[in-house]
């Protein structure tokens, strides 16, 4: 595409003969045919390879370079996939236009990666497994498509810059002749000049915003972490002219089930607590909730009537809604996050302004990119703060590697899982606020990353929990001696703003659970739940590190525990052979992992009725949490057993069933049994109803003590 840069030296012929250059380079814009070049020199994976890019361009086979450089010389290229037998950077240096990318095929992905990496970097690369089998079919498909998406960004890239040229000395020439030519035309023809001009002012503005939205495409392209994929999202709010906007994936837990993460919320990037405190249910009556599960656009500005426009639209904005475009973030057809703009900026009389249809297809068209960074950064895999494992993917993952290594029937196969926590992280966030706490926490991944071997796994838990797991574990004192090592790297390591931390320095404390494959009696018993047992196992030595009070463990009489953390515990599930052993956890009843909850309890007794083969009984909670609850009873209640409850809160009840975790013996010869319930699937009112109990407990004034 080439521009017409002749200046204007025939008045209104020159200006309509540029406006003509124009929409041709505009009309050149449109979809091009996809070219795709298959360089492969066996006939049948050849002619497999054209079949499968047939659907999505024009297939040109070829044998060798020479043939390839026949198909070049009147064909413009957009991907070559290359046979990795003729994939030598060297060998095909010069010859394929920058805009062309590259796929290379074969049947071993460590090869494929080394020669992938001789490409230099500035050109696009990608590998995949030759398709032979159908199942590798669906890989080849993305990769191809993301290659071709990438060569027509850098195709609209080069066009952009073409019809950019038209330079600002230019414009001035123009000008210049128009009031030349104002002395000796009419008025008629001055007019239409005008509007012309006007036109083409108009154009250039267009240029302008097209300018923007390439500059936001290139850097989600670029974007190689989450923090600058997040940082977008203020050139998005104004591009769109929005007050505010707000960015959440889909995730999903055994609580919650699906729910809507922001990771911006009002314009903020948000932390690990405001995160939660911003989730938004699936089933909840919300504008972005619907657009998650519809998978369709709202852009509303009357909500006086409208179900979705929920509490924290009206309480949780810094101010008063007038207008929403929430537009949804797909991968292929399914919806994995939404993308929210508030409040059109007014115009400049101080008319109310709105989103338009024109604003719908920029967030929309943004909203396919955001997808495809999102998969690229697999936020759906990943912390998004810290670019660490999440915890279900991280048990994921650590299931398959226990039931790859337990099928090869290795007697001395030993592993680790250790829990660690920052210490005094509560300090060191209120000190220096929450910013401050989330790049410590991208700091301190870092170290952690470094600190592992290669074939540890690492997430993070949660909050400024982390959760390692080891394999080929020779004893326990190796598991000991590497989480040594990684205590003193972070120990060792400067922070900023560790000197005002209570030690002036900042660390961590460890809590290491050791097994071997005998613990699982067979593969089916390795399941989520097990694995979360014995996270709890390490969190449970953990706490011992950090000194706090466990339920079940009381210091020695006469005694007092200091917190000194920054230390190791491990978790013996028997008593070890030497008691003096220093910072072990002795054992412990199995109950109290088990009664280990997600939420905060509270400490507060209420009426709970419970009924057995339809007869009730009453009872009173001890303590109670969104996932359950602890009961007193007269008589011991049947472990696993489930029934229905109903729970007595100020003036509202809520009605759930649940399980019975374990029942035992208060102590003594106390005549009554203390039982632990988890709580079934709560639905979002019966949440609503625990939620409002716990905050209108939290707002009483305590009672003096006694």
């Amino acid at each position: 595409m080439v521009l017409n840069r002749r200046g204007l030296s025939r008045g209104s012929k020159s200006l309509q003969n540029k406006s003509s250059a124009i929409d041709s380079t505009t009309n050149n814009t449109l979809t091009p045919q996809t070219n795709i070049l298959i360089l492969n020199s066996n006939y049948d994976e050849t002619e497999l390879l054209s079949n499968l890019c047939s659907t999505a361009g024009f297939a040109y086979p070829a044998s060798d370079v020479t043939r390839a450089i026949a198909h070049l010389e009147d064909t413009d290229i957009h991907v070559l996939v290359v046979d990795q037998a003729l994939a030598n950077y060297m060998l095909l240096k010069g010859l394929f236009k920058a805009l062309t990318c590259v796929i290379i095929t074969g049947d071993n992905l460590v090869r494929l990666e080394q020669i992938a990496n001789e490409w230099p970097e500035s050109r696009y690369t990608d590998y995949v497994i030759s398709p032979y089998r159908k199942e590798n079919h669906k890989d080849f498909f993305r990769a191809l498509h993301m290659a071709i998406d990438h060569s027509k960004l850098k195709l609209e890239l080069q066009n952009l810059r073409q019809v950019t040229e038209l330079s600002e000395a230019e414009m001035r020439d123009a000008f210049v002749q128009i009031k030349e030519l104002k002395s000796f035309i009419n008025e008629s023809v001055v007019s239409e000049l005008e509007k012309r001009l006007a036109i083409e002012a108009k154009y250039k503005g267009f240029l302008k915003e097209k300018q923007k939205i390439y500059e936001i495409l290139k850097r989600l392209y670029l974007a190689n972490d989450v923090t600058k994929l997040l940082d977008i999202s203020r050139d998005i709010k104004e591009l769109v002219k929005a007050q505010s906007i707000s960015l959440y994936i889909l995730d999903e837990n055994e609580t919650l089930g699906k729910f809507l993460k922001p990771l911006v919320w009002d314009n903020h990037i948000l932390s690990h607590p405001e995160i939660a405190k911003h989730t938004v249910l699936i089933d909840s009556p919300d504008f972005a909730a619907y657009t998650a599960v519809h998978g369709r656009v709202i852009r509303a500005t009357e909500f006086t009537y409208e179900k979705g426009f929920s509490k924290r639209y009206r309480e949780q904005l810094a101010f008063p809604l007038k207008c929403i475009l929430s537009v949804p973030i797909k991968h292929d057809t399914e919806v994995i996050g939404v993308l929210e703009v508030y409040n059109k900026a007014s115009k400049t009389n101080g008319e109310k302004s709105l989103f338009t249809l024109e604003d719908q297809e920029i967030l929309q068209k943004i909203s396919e990119h955001i997808s495809i960074a999102i998969t690229k950064l697999n936020l759906i895999q990943y912390d998004p703060l810290t670019g660490l494992l999440r915890p279900d993917p991280f048990i994921e993952k650590v299931i398959l590697k226990l039931k790859s290594e337990t099928k090869r029937q290795q007697e001395d196969v030993s592993y680790a899982m250790v829990m660690g926590d920052v210490d005094w992280f509560k300090n060191y966030n209120d000190r220096n606020g929450h910013e401050a706490g989330n790049d410590l926490l991208r700091a301190l991944a870092e170290v952690l990353k470094s600190s592992i071997r290669e074939e540890d796994l690492l997430c993070r838990y949660g909050g400024e929990e982390f959760l390692f797991f080891m394999s080929n574990i020779s004893s326990r004192e190796e598991a000991l001696v590497i989480t040594e090592r990684i205590r003193k790297n972070v120990e060792k390591y400067y922070f900023e703003f560790q000197e005002f931390q209570p030690r002036n320095n900042l660390t961590m404390s460890f809590g290491i659970t050791n097994f071997t494959k005998a613990r699982f009696k067979s593969l089916d018993i390795i399941d989520k739940n097990e694995i979360k047992k014995i996270a709890n196992e390490a969190d449970l030595a953990m706490s011992e590190a950090k000194g706090k009070r466990i339920e079940g463990k009381r210091p020695p009489e006469g005694k007092e525990t200091v917190p000194t953390k920054n230390r190791i515990c491990v978790y013996y599930r028997r008593s070890p052979d030497d008691t003096k052993v220093k910072d072990v956890i002795m054992p412990y009843k199995e109950i109290y992992a088990q009664e280990r909850r997600k939420h905060q309890r509270v400490f507060t007794s209420t009426i709970l009725i419970y009924k057995i083969n339809g007869v009730p009984f009453v009872s009173k909670t001890i303590n109670l949490s969104l996932s359950g609850a602890k009961i007193s009873t007269e008589k011991p209640l049947n472990r696993d057993d489930v029934f229905d409850i109903i729970l007595l809160l100020g003036n509202k009840a809520c009605q759930c069933d649940a399980l019975v975790v374990y029942s035992e013996r208060e102590s003594g010869n106390l005549p009554f049994y203390h039982s632990g319930l988890r709580f079934g699937a709560l639905t979002f009112n019966e949440r609503k109803v625990l939620e409002d109990y716990f905050a209108a407990l939290s707002t009483r004034t305590p009672a003096t003590s006694q």
